[in-house]
Formats: C-alpha cells, structure tokens, sequence
C-alpha cells in the first residue's frame, strides 16, 4: 500500500526547521566541503583515517525524504546533483570513498597494536564511510528513480564482497570491529532492493566474521545474555547499528536465533541503558566516550549521543516492522519528543552533540557526526508514524498529522503531546471495512476510544483495534490520561570484602537518591534553580505526587510546579524546552533527594 504522512505539530516543525536549516545550508553541492573530500585529487592525499566521509550518505538519506515528501525542488535538484558527482567519483573497482590508495580497507595492512576503542589500523572509517554511501544512493534511487545511483551502489557492495573474501571484516574497523560490521545494514538493504543473493552472502559473512572475533563475538555474547556495555567496547552508535542490520538479515533470511540475540539486546539496552528521556545513555563509570554505562550505574550527569539515538530509532523502527508491537513504537515516541528534539536548536541547523539529563546545552561544530545523524533521525518519523495494509490502519506515533493509505486518508487533530486527546477522522469515498488500530502507551491507564455512542476500552502498553465497517464522515475521539509521574533512581556504591572469619562484609559507601517527573510522553525539567544553581537537593513529601506537584492552568506551554512548602515553588517545563533552547542553557531533569536520617545507634 502506498503511504504518504505529513506530520504537523512540534515533530512537523522540527522537519521543517531541519529541511529550511540544516538540510538546505550544509550541503548544497559538489563544492561544498563535505562533498568535496570525494575529489580523487583531495582523496588520495588523505593519510588521516578520519569518518568525515559519512556526512554524504547521511545527508542523501535525510535530503531525498525531505526532498520527496515536501516537494522541496531546489533541495532535490541538491541531491541530484551530489549523486552525480559522488558517481563521477567511484573508481572502476568501485571505490568511493575520501582515504589514500595505501590507506584504503582493501589494503592489508601489518597488524599495530590495539588502541583503547580496539582499533587496528588508521583506516578504521573507510568501510563505515561506504556503509552509509551505501545506503544514501539506495535513498536517493528509490526517490528519484536514477539507475546510475543504484549501480554506484551495487559497486560498493560487490568490492566490499571481493575484499572481505580475503580480510576479515573486524580488522577494518574500530571498537573491535564494530564501526565495519555495520556494514550487515546496507548489505541487506541491496539485497532487498535488488533480490541479488551474493548481497545476502555478504551480510552473512559479515555476521560470521564479527561472531567468530573473540572481543567481539556479535551473536553469541547477545544470545548468551552478555549486557550491552560488554560487547566488545561497549560503543553504543555503532553495536545499535549492527544490531539494526542484525534485524535485517533476520528478516531476509528468517533466522529464529537472530530475532533472539536482538530482542534480548534490546531488553537490556531498555531497561539499563536509557535515560529518562529515551536515548542511549553512556559517558560515566564504564570505560570512557560515547560507551553504555556500566550495568546498574545511575549518574544524572551522563548523557546521550544524538547518533545513538538515531540508531536506536533504527533498531526500534525494524522491531516494529518485525513484530508491530507497541512496545517499540513507544520507544520511538519516547526518544523523539525528549532526547531527540531536546538535541535541536529552533533553527534546525544546530544541534547538540551530547544531551545532559543534568547540564548544559552546547550546541556542537561544523563537522560533527551528530548533526547528520540528528537531520537523519527526524527523517524516520514520517514513515514511522503511521503504517496500512490490506483492510488495516496503525497509528504508531500520536501528534497532528495527514496520512494518504492506498485509497483512505487519515487526518489526526491533537495538541498532544501537550494534552491527551486525539481526534482522528477517516476520509472514504464510500462505506468500508477498516481494522483501526491506535496505540495505548503504557502510562495511558484509562485510556479509551469514542466512535459516536459507541465506547472501546484501550489496555495500557497495547494497541486497541476497532473492527468495523466505516461510514464516511465518522470521527474518533481518542482519550490518553496523562498523570504526573514521580520517577526516583538510586546511586550506590557498595564495597564487599571478607572479615578474618570468612564472613562477608558489605559496606555503603555511597548511597545518593535522585527524583525527576513525566506527564505523559514528556520528560520535565528545569531551570537554573533560583536563577543561579545547576542543582538542589529536595525534602520530598510522602503523599501522593498529585498532591505537591500540579499543572500550572494558563501556561503557554506545559508547566509542573512542585510545591514542597518549605522553600519557594519549583517550575518543571518538556525537557527539550527547559532553559531554553539556546547554546549554554542550563537543565535540570534528576533533583537531589535529602537523604534518611541516620538512626541514633544508642536507641
């Protein structure tokens, strides 16, 4: 079925502000510098082993969607002409990368010793770079239909085949080789755009190789229950991406042991590796950069990469498509309305490299991954919002929106996130029969459906399904309660020794409470406390958060105001607003909690 949505609201700005900003400024053709590296002149002079590379498959990516669903004529004119050129550039045994002849990964290099993110040589981003040339050819092709992009393509996969026949693919790569197997993704996707089986191959030998390298070991550590932040170096960007092309070649080849060893990764990654605001967190108390946190660690100052939250949007969008449970819409919600759009600058040009629960905004450089990957990651949400087939309609994600399904429009009205009701209405030429299904978030108790008279009760975490024929012109009302929730972490530090004896001895050294709020999908946050501290430390009461936490009627936006009595009032607003949305602005999701009293030990 042929689907087209058209997102309003704050994910629908954020495009906007992405197409008119980043996307139309950054690269605007052969001569712009993220394209020019590509000159053959420029390239082989090139000993750095830098990733500079990726912006161009990143930018055709997120520029032909952007180009494709806003008929953005100018920004496709962009993209055409950057294929061309990156085509021009391909050498005849389909190279197309920015490294120096002796650097390329076809080159077998002596073996040097590994540095701390497990790399073995200087031409570590050679393969991620193609990865993603890979895939921003396919994005553009299947938008604009030029043959000369796919074969481009096609010649990337088959000199990746030809040389991994002879060198094993986690020795092109840092992070153990994780920055190449990432290449298991746009193998795949030639496979499905093609249905050439010597692409499936390719895809399987990359997961052979990365399984059989011990730091490593890809599918068996996942399937043998291994956390994420110990799969070789714990790099959350690029084992997410593997993981993404892991999903891919299950769904090529129907591989039971694969859906496995990802699910259980995404468990994992789930429930320990998360901020509140739904991106990967890393960057405190396991190793160092970019890496999961060590497995129970909670420290409000870590933070999230937008690139790892791009690749999760990734994992989710394919466990989706895999399973349609709602589980994995909900994550994408999740990390969009808080930690994706928390990354943003309004103008849609700049964006945060790192994103602190518990810091400051720092808008990042001119050549940051970060700002590709946060352009890419908006230009998912479209497709992700809404999805068809035969006789069905699946809302995945909620905000104001125009959908065209085959033969049946989908119009949603809703100031949601910021309120709860959703008004939904079909557009039918005549009676049909319809399975309408609209998804009730796990927070949403109470969540119900009104169809004229008719009341349909929604279970939390699950999609609610209305099977019915279709009048023209009925409209659906769709009710999320969206209470204050109080969410408290700890952060403990316990050392364990043995006494004389033999018995053990257990020691808190540190023991540190955190709280934070959320009202339906949004993570609140605040300020600067009283204009000047970045953090406090709170007497919370034992009632019900209901009771000392209250919106704030009026408000232009969305306000908490917690009102604990002793000290003046504090004002939580969405995280991605709090501060404000400027470079330096301070937030404060996760409030110090006054620890116990200790007891009198003479009582």
């Amino acid at each position: 079925m042929t689907t087209s949505v058209q997102l309003g609201g704050l994910l629908g700005e954020a495009l906007e502000a992405s197409r008119r900003g980043r996307l139309h400024r950054f690269i605007q053709g052969p001569d712009s510098p993220a394209i020019a590296l590509f000159l053959r002149a420029v390239a082989d002079k090139n000993l750095e082993g830098d990733w500079y590379g990726e912006h161009a498959g990143k930018w055709l990516v997120a520029a032909a969607r952007a180009a494709a669903r806003s008929g953005d004529a100018e920004l496709e004119s962009h993209v055409r002409a950057v294929a061309d050129f990156l085509c021009a550039q391909q050498e005849a045994d389909g190279y197309l990368g920015t490294y120096a002849p002796e650097r390329r990964f076809m080159v077998a290099q002596p073996p040097k010793p590994l540095t701390w993110d497990g790399a073995p040589a200087l031409r570590t981003w050679d393969i991620w770079t193609h990865s993603y040339l890979i895939l921003g050819l396919l994005e553009a092709h299947r938008h604009f239909g030029n043959p000369t992009w796919l074969d481009a393509a096609r010649r990337i996969g088959d000199l990746c085949a030809r040389t991994l026949a002879g060198i094993d693919i986690t020795t092109l790569g840092n992070h153990h080789g994780m920055s190449a197997t990432v290449l298991m993704d746009p193998a795949c996707e030639l496979y499905f755009v093609t249905g050439e089986a010597r692409y499936l191959a390719l895809a399987e030998r990359i997961l052979e190789q990365a399984d059989r390298h011990a730091p490593l070991a890809l599918l068996s550590r996942a399937l043998d229950g291994t956390d994420a932040a110990f799969i070789a170096t714990g790099k959350a960007y690029q084992l997410l991406w593997s993981l993404v092309g892991l999903a891919k070649l299950h769904r090529a080849t129907g591989r039971p042991e694969l859906l496995r060893a990802v699910d259980a990764l995404w468990h994992n990654i789930r429930d320990q590796h998360l901020s509140l605001g739904g991106g990967p967190w890393g960057g405190v108390a396991h190793r160092s950069r970019e890496v999961f946190n060590a497995p129970g660690s909670f420290v409000p100052e870590a933070y999230v990469e937008t690139c790892s939250t791009l690749a999760w949007l990734q994992l989710n969008r394919e466990l989706l498509r895999l399973s349609g449970d709602a589980r994995y819409a909900e994550e994408i919600e999740r990390a969009a309305y808080n930690d994706l759009l928390g990354a943003l600058a309004p103008n849609g040009e700049d964006w945060c490299y790192y994103s602190f629960p518990n810091g400051r905004r720092v808008h990042t450089t001119y050549w940051r991954c970060c700002k590709s990957s946060g352009a890419m990651a908006l230009e998912e949400l479209p497709a992700l919002a809404v999805s068809g087939g035969e006789g069905e309609i699946s809302v995945h994600l909620y905000g104001p929106l125009t959908a065209q399904l085959g033969g049946v429009g989908l119009r949603v009205e809703t100031a949601f996130p910021y309120e709860g009701e959703v008004r939904l209405a079909l557009d039918l030429a005549a009676p049909a029969r319809l399975a309408l299904k609209l998804r009730c978030p796990s927070w949403a108790a109470g969540a119900f459906v009104q169809v004229g008279s008719e009341r349909f009760d929604g279970v939390p975490g699950r999609y609610l399904v209305i099977d019915r024929l279709w009048q023209p012109g009925d409209a659906v009302r769709l009710q999320l309660p969206m209470p204050i929730a109080l969410h408290e972490r700890r952060h403990r530090n316990v050392q364990e020794s043995r006494a004389p004896d033999g018995s053990a001895v257990h020691q808190t050294v540190l023991d540190l409470g955190y709280a934070a709020l959320t009202r339906g999908p949004l993570v609140f946050a605040t300020a600067l406390i009283d204009g000047f501290k970045t953090e406090e430390t709170v007497r919370l009461p034992e009632t019900p958060v209901d009771q000392w936490v209250s919106e704030v009627a009026g408000a232009a936006v969305p306000t908490l105001r917690m009102a604990l009595g002793y000290r003046p009032a504090l004002d939580f607003q969405p995280y991605f607003l709090a501060g404000g949305r400027e470079d330096g602005a301070w937030r404060l999701t996760w409030l110090s909690k006054a620890p116990a009293q200790p007891r009198n030990r003479d009582a």
